[in-house]
């Protein structure tokens, strides 16, 4: 199993550029982890979860319960594994309830507020029911009351979401929310009606620089906080993410602080959110037309990886070509994608005759290196 060491050597490296960059001193706060079982077959193990806090230097983190298949009515079971996991993490895990709307959620959101949940998650695509309705209202109302912060699904899987939760902020005054995975379910109109507002957030829970790179060039730094949305995504993954973006839109050190920690511990434990600033970076995404390349050559990859497929396209052969680029320019960014992209190829190849045990772990390995190539392609200027 060369080709598997080879790659965790490779992202190992990752992990000290990373450890590198991030501004020191840094108490990192991650806004958007989970627990649990979800229907769907994804785990989100405790002692994994801690485990990559005390790795990547995570000082605490949002959680709550996945779309459970014993959940109780209106989550009650998984809200209380919720309270539990956070009390055994002694402050580390902030507990957020996750609520049904058709089963009582106003008295689930008030029992689990009461118990010590410091927020309400809602995900509209799991639980079927959008931001105009009804049943919302008094769960903002609550929120409000309350004092903490509603995070909800804004990804894939959504029409257009932005008008109806506008009403909902401005007809609850004092509303804290956090659009989760970078509001990419209805971006540019999320951000036209949001950016500038005092108290709305976007999380950086998000596969694709490209989106996260146009979420930071339309709202304030003061809006964005960091996400990692565990155990669907990584945290070395997501925090090169977010600090790559970041610096190619010009953060400087207070904002970069913010974004990673500051912002979330406050809203968190009912501080006033900062006032918004001013947007930061250019409207326009420029890259070298190499690196454009490879980024469209790893759009189509990626999908193909997931889906549990082999490379019988060989499409990553086209990247690794074009890292080949012989005017010279940019030559230490492609030498650096070309490394990550032999890795990813050759532990590709082999993934049939890694052990089942070691199998998902090593297709997820495999997309990591994937993911800062193309990070790389697309934050290089």
């Amino acid at each position: 199993m060369d080709a598997l060491e080879r790659a965790r050597e490779v992202a190992a490296g990752w992990d000290e550029r990373l450890r590198a960059g991030l501004p020191s001193d840094v108490e990192i706060y991650d806004a958007h982890t989970h627990l649990g079982n979800d229907i769907d077959g994804m785990v989100g193990d405790y002692d994994e979860l801690v485990g990559g806090m005390d790795r990547y230097g995570i000082a605490r983190a949002n959680m709550f319960c996945l779309d459970e298949p014993e959940r109780g009515p209106g989550f009650r079971f998984g809200n209380d594994r919720t309270l539990e996991f956070a009390a055994r993490a002694g402050g580390r895990l902030v507990p957020f309830v996750r609520l049904a709307l058709e089963e009582g959620p106003v008295e689930e959101a008030t029992r689990c507020l009461d118990l010590g949940a410091r927020g309400i998650k809602l995900h509209p695509r799991a639980q079927k029911f959008l931001p105009h309705d009804d049943r919302l209202a008094p769960i903002f109302a609550l929120a409000a009351e309350r004092g903490v912060p509603i995070l909800i699904h804004a990804g894939r899987g959504l029409p257009p979401i932005a008008e109806g939760l506008e009403r909902l902020v401005d007809a609850n005054p004092g509303t804290q929310l956090i659009l989760a995975h970078a509001g990419i379910a209805d971006l540019a109109n999320l951000a036209f009606r949001f950016a500038g507002k005092r108290g709305v957030f976007f999380d950086t829970s998000v596969w694709s620089a490209v989106d996260l790179s146009c979420l930071l060039r339309l709202v304030p730094p003061e809006q964005i906080i960091y996400a990692s949305d565990y155990p669907y995504g990584n945290f070395p993954g997501a925090l090169l993410l977010a600090l790559r973006v970041a610096r190619a839109a010009g953060y400087d050190e207070r904002q970069m602080r913010e974004m990673f920690g500051g912002t979330a511990a406050r809203i968190t434990s009912g501080g006033e959110p900062l006032e918004p600033s001013h947007v930061a970076g250019a409207p326009v995404l420029s890259q070298p037309l190499p690196h454009a390349r490879i980024h469209q050559y790893l759009s189509t990859a990626r999908p193909l990886l997931f889906t549990g497929g082999p490379d019988d396209f060989e499409i990553l052969g086209l990247p690794l070509n074009a890292t080949e680029e012989p005017n010279g320019f940019h030559r230490e960014e492609l030498d650096q994608i070309r490394e990550l992209l032999v890795a990813a190829r050759d532990l590709w190849q082999v993934l049939p005759e890694v052990a089942e045990t070691d199998r998902s772990g090593a297709r997820r390995t495999t997309g990591r290196l994937l993911q800062i190539a193309d990070l790389i392609a697309v934050t290089s200027v």
